[in-house]
C-alpha cells in the first residue's frame, strides 16, 4: 500500500512540475511579446516622424532626406496602412507588406483596416502642413507566431508525453507479463509436489478402517485436491493460448457457490439470484473462472467475519452478461477501490495482494470480460462486478 501512496505523490509532483515547465513558459513568452509590441511601437513612432518630417519638407530641396527616407523604407516586417482624415472620412492613401497584389487592393486593405481597428492597436497621427493622416499597422508576422507558441509547445510536449507514456507503458505491460507467466508456472512447479504427496496419503487413509463421516471428510479433501490439480495444471499453461469452452454460467456460478459455502461459517448465507427466462451460455476456462470467483467470496468472507450474507446475481444486458458478487461486509475505502486489483495493493496484515491483480487478468486477458468494484459502503457491504460477452 505504501508503493502506491508513493506513485500517487509521483504523479502529483510531476503534474506540477509540468504546470510550473508550462507556466514559466508562457510567462516567458508574454513577456518577450510585451517587449517586440513596445519595440514595434516605437519603430512605428520613428517612421512617422520620418515620414511627417518628409511631407513637410517636399517643397525644400536643401534638406537632407537620407536619414528620414532610409527610415521609412527600412519597414519590411511591420504591416501598415495609412490613411488621410477628410471631412469625417477616412481615406485610404496605401499600404504595405501585406503582399505584393494586396498592398494595391483598396477592398483588401479595408478589410484589413476593419480588423486592425477592432485589436485596438491605437493609430499614430501624422500631421503634415495641409492635412491629418492615421497610420494603422498590425503585429508582424514573428511576433503573431510568437504568441501562438505556448499553445504549440504546450500541444508538442502533450504529445511527447502520451507518446512516451504509451511507450514505457507497453514496455512495462509485456514486462509485468513475463513476471506473471514465470510465476505462475513456477507456482504450478512447487505445488506438484505436496499435492502428489496428499494424494498419496489420501489413499492410504482410504485403506484404514473409518465410519461413514471419516469417509465423507476423506472425499472433501479428495475433491479440494483433484481441484488443486486442476488449477496447478491451469497455472502451468498459462501465456499459452486460452482453452475456452462454452458454458452455463448459472450452473457454473452454482457450482462455485457450493464449494465456497461448504467451507464457510455456518452463520453466512449464499444465495445465487438469476431471474432470466433463458439458460446464459459464455465461452470461459471453468477451472480458472471458479478459481476467481472463490478469491472474490474468500475477500468477502474474511471482510465479514463469521456473519453475514453474500448474493450472487446474474444479469443479462444486451450481449453481456453481468455477474454482481454483493456481500455485507466491512466495505472499502473510495481511494482503494482502484487499487484492489493493482498487484501487491492488500490492507491484511498478511497476504501477497496478489489473488485479485490475477483474477483481474484471468477475466480481462484471457476471457475478455472486465471486473471492478461497482459500489461500496463502510460497514454496508461491496459489490464485486464481472462482464463477459455471452456466447451465440
Amino acid at each position: 500500500m505504501p508503493y502506491y501512496e508513493k506513485k500517487s505523490k509521483w504523479k502529483l509532483y510531476l503534474g506540477a512540475a509540468g504546470a510550473l515547465v508550462l507556466a514559466f513558459s508562457l510567462f516567458y513568452t508574454n513577456y518577450l511579446a510585451q517587449k517586440l509590441t513596445e519595440g514595434e511601437k516605437n519603430k512605428m513612432l520613428l517612421w512617422a516622424k520620418a515620414y511627417e518630417s518628409i511631407s513637410k519638407n517636399t517643397a525644400d530641396s536643401e534638406t537632407d532626406m537620407t536619414v528620414q527616407l532610409e527610415i521609412v523604407g527600412s519597414n519590411k516586417d511591420i504591416p501598415t496602412i495609412l490613411v488621410q482624415q477628410d471631412e469625417n472620412k477616412e481615406i485610404i492613401v496605401e499600404g504595405a507588406n501585406f503582399g505584393k497584389d494586396k498592398d494595391t487592393s483598396i477592398v483588401y486593405l479595408k478589410e484589413e483596416l476593419h480588423d486592425i481597428k477592432r485589436s485596438k492597436i491605437s493609430p499614430i497621427v501624422i500631421q503634415t502642413e495641409f492635412y491629418t493622416q492615421l497610420l494603422y499597422y498590425k503585429h508582424s508576422k514573428i511576433l503573431r507566431l510568437l504568441t501562438y507558441f505556448p499553445i504549440i509547445q504546450f500541444f508538442l510536449i502533450l504529445a511527447f508525453v502520451l507518446l512516451g507514456y504509451i511507450g514505457f507503458s507497453g514496455v512495462r505491460k509485456a514486462e509485468q507479463n513475463q513476471v506473471w507467466v514465470g510465476m505462475a508456472k513456477e507456482t504450478a512447479h512447487q505445488l506438484g509436489t505436496p499435492i502428489s504427496a496428499i494424494v498419496a496419503w489420501i489413499e492410504l487413509l482410504k485403506m484404514q478402517n473409518m465410519d461413514k463421516d471419516q469417509h465423507e471428510i476423506i472425499g472433501e479433501l479428495n475433491n479440494d485436491v483433484m481441484r488443486l490439480e486442476l488449477i496447478a495444471d491451469r497455472f502451468s499453461k498459462i501465456g499459452s493460448a486460452p482453452e475456452l469452452s462454452k458454458v452455463n454460467i448459472h450452473q457454473q456460478l452454482v457450482q462455485a457457490v457450493e464449494y465456497m459455502r461448504i467451507r464457510a461459517s455456518k452463520n453466512i448465507q449464499f444465495e445465487v439470484v438469476d431471474n432470466n427466462e433463458q439458460d446464459i451460455y459464455v465461452k470461459l476456462n471453468g477451472h480458472l473462472f471458479d478459481w476467481v470467483i472463490e478469491n472474490i467470496i474468500r475477500n468477502a468472507l474474511d471482510a465479514m467475519g463469521n456473519k453475514g450474507q453474500i448474493v450472487v446475481q446474474i444479469l443479462l444486458k444486451e450481449q453481456d452478461v453481468h455477474i454482481d458478487i454483493t456481500d455485507t461486509g466491512k466495505g472499502i475505502l473510495p481511494q482503494n477501490q482502484k487499487l484492489i486489483f493493482s498487484p501487491g495493493f492488500t490492507t491484511k496484515k498478511r497476504g501477497w495482494g496478489l489473488g485479485l491483480s490475477l483474477a483481474k487478468r484471468i477475466i480481462e486477458n484471457y476471457h475478455k470480460g472486465k471486473i471492478f468494484v461497482k459500489k461500496s459502503q463502510l460497514n454496508i457491504g461491496t459489490t464485486i462486478s464481472i462482464i463477459l460477452p455471452v456466447y451465440k
